[in-house]
């Protein structure tokens, strides 16, 4: 029996369903999870059209949401908004 290896970008397939996945993984804080989770989202909409939305080609765009990058925060700001998204502060509760 032959198994194919598992890709969240191919279950990213609503908005809603995006922005669960992106709010988890902002939730538990870890830099590593949010960068690639960025770059499941970009993956799952497709390279092409982020690359045309944030002015970056797409080899940067895999080099910047690839595992161990650390892209600048300019760039993860273009992405969030090619996908959709955007940054908001909540206030924690004391």
């Amino acid at each position: 029996m032959e198994t194919s290896r598992f890709d969240i970008a191919d279950y990213l397939d609503s908005d809603e369903m995006i922005a669960e996945y992106l709010n988890a993984a902002l939730e538990d804080g870890d830099e590593k999870a949010i960068i690639a989770a960025i770059g499941n989202v970009a993956k799952a909409i497709g390279m092409t059209k982020i690359a045309e939305q944030t002015g970056l080609s797409r080899p940067s765009l895999y080099k910047a949401l690839s595992e161990g990058a650390k892209p600048q925060f300019s760039t993860i700001l273009k992405v969030l908004r090619a996908i959709g998204g955007n940054l908001q502060i909540n206030t924690l509760p004391a």
